[in-house]
C-alpha cells in the first residue's frame, strides 16, 4: 500500500509541476506583444512557409525591416511573420516584389486614412452635440417672448 501511496503522491507532484510550468509558459507567451521581435530567421521563415533566403530578399527590397541584435542577427516579430504571409499571398496572385511593395504602401495609407476619418467622425459628432446643446440653452419659452403690443391706433387715441 505504501508503494501505491508513494506513486500517487509522486504523480500528483509531477502533474502539479507540469501545470505550473504550463502556466508559466502561457504567462510568458501572453506577455510578448505582437511587435516584440523574438524569432530568428530560420524560425520566422518556417512560420511563414518560405526559405530564409527569401526573407533576406524581402529585406533588401524594403518589404521587411527586422529588428537587429547588437551582434547583427535578425529577429522577427509576429507582425513580421504576418507581413511575410501577406507578401507570399500577393506574390502567389502574380505580383512581382515591386508591385507587392506598392500594394503594401497603399494598404498602409488606406489604414491611416481610415483612422483619420474615424477621428474626424468623432470630432464632428462632438461638434454637433455641442451645437445642439447651445440651441437648447438659447431657446426661450414662447410665453416669455410675448410682449403686449400697442398698435398705432392705441397710441393716437391717448393723445
Amino acid at each position: 500500500m505504501t508503494d501505491n501511496y508513494g506513486k500517487s503522491q509522486r504523480s500528483n507532484a509531477e502533474s502539479s509541476a507540469r501545470e505550473n510550468l504550463n502556466a508559466r509558459r502561457e504567462t510568458f507567451v501572453a506577455t510578448i506583444s505582437p511587435g516584440h521581435a523574438v524569432y530568428v530567421i530560420s524560425v520566422a521563415a518556417e512560420l511563414a512557409g518560405v526559405h530564409p533566403q527569401t526573407l533576406r530578399i524581402y529585406e533588401r527590397k524594403g518589404l521587411l525591416d527586422p529588428f537587429r541584435t547588437s551582434g547583427g542577427s535578425r529577429r522577427y516579430s509576429e507582425q513580421d511573420v504576418a507581413m511575410m504571409r501577406r507578401i507570399q499571398e500577393l506574390t502567389s496572385e502574380g505580383l512581382n516584389l515591386e508591385g507587392v511593395k506598392r500594394v503594401l504602401d497603399l494598404e498602409r495609407e488606406i489604414e491611416s486614412l481610415r483612422k483619420d476619418i474615424e477621428v474626424i467622425k468623432v470630432a464632428s459628432r462632438r461638434a454637433v452635440e455641442d451645437t445642439h446643446k447651445k440651441y437648447r440653452r438659447d431657446l426661450v419659452p414662447l410665453n416669455q417672448w410675448l410682449v403686449p403690443h400697442r398698435s398705432n391706433r392705441d397710441i393716437r387715441r391717448k393723445d
